[in-house]
């Protein structure tokens, strides 16, 4: 009998043992995340392309734990949720640190899933991303694997130009953000642009190309994407990677050449009927 009993006792505690192995891990992987200020980034835009927050783009659970501390020693700063146009914030209410002073943090628990935008109310040029998910979807991803979730996500790119200042100038727009890409250009067989690695924040980018086409001699113009994430960070990447767009380029004038054509015309036209001698009798 006291022998069935310790097997018993040891059948139990392995099963235990498997259960727990077998638990899902994505409520450990993704719940807590920091977030942190660019040293110097009140003081100077260089940490723009990289982010002025790191990481640039953070993954968190619903119910996870956000904590955002200013480690810049030079200045201060806020996390504020929302968009910012050039210099135009437009706050959305999500979350709102206030301004941290150097060394000062702050925490918020998300409570929804969703892409939130944030950025500093005092350096508009600082701005990152947060990615709230379901505590399951890593879960979900790991049991489909990364082949299925990129085909979770239907890239569109729309390729627009004008001529600008004697070149042209490409218009990129994504329905995704955070899109890393390679642009190519050619004119004739020869390349006329070409940048490799590209990241986009935005949902449009643009790109100047120093060459003219027409309409029998047009730029080719290819994006090959090479999925969306943080730049730097390519085993985090996400959706399709390898998708190619192209597009032939024969530019018009731009809005803002036609604009300034349109002054000129009207100024020539004015001093004409300024000096105009009129006879007298």
């Amino acid at each position: 009998m006291k022998t069935k009993a310790i097997s018993s006792i040891f059948v139990l505690f392995a099963i235990a043992v498997g259960m727990a192995s077998m638990a899902p891990t994505a409520f450990a992987d993704h719940a807590e995340v920091a977030i942190v200020t660019v040293d110097e980034s009140g003081f100077s835009q260089a940490c723009v392309d990289d982010g002025c927050y790191v990481p640039l783009t953070a993954t968190v659970d619903v119910g996870g734990v956000v904590t955002m501390t200013n480690t810049d020693p030079t200045g201060v700063h806020t996390f504020t949720s929302g968009t910012v146009n050039g210099f135009t914030p437009s706050p959305d209410g999500i979350f709102d640190t206030s301004v941290l002073m150097s060394g000062d943090s702050f925490e918020w628990v998300p409570e929804s899933a969703g892409e939130v935008p944030y950025y500093c109310m005092l350096h508009t040029w600082m701005i990152g991303t947060i990615i709230v998910q379901e505590a399951a979807a890593e879960e979900h991803a790991d049991d489909h694997g990364d082949d299925h979730a990129a085909e979770d996500v239907e890239l569109m790119v729309m390729i627009s130009d004008s001529q600008v200042m004697g070149g042209t100038q490409i218009e990129l727009e994504f329905n995704v953000l955070h899109l890393n890409y390679d642009l190519t250009a050619t004119q004739n067989g020869e390349i006329v642009f070409e940048e490799k690695g590209l990241h986009s924040m935005e949902l449009i980018a643009t790109h100047q190309i120093d060459a003219l086409g027409s309409d029998e001699n047009p730029i080719d113009v290819e994006v090959v994407s090479l999925g969306i994430g943080a730049p730097g960070d390519e085993d985090s990447w996400t959706g399709p990677v390898g998708q190619v767009t192209t597009a032939k380029v024969v530019p018009e004038f731009g809005t803002i050449a036609m604009m300034v054509l349109a002054v000129a015309i009207i100024s020539i036209v004015a001093v004409t009927a300024k000096s105009r001698v009129v006879p007298r009798f």
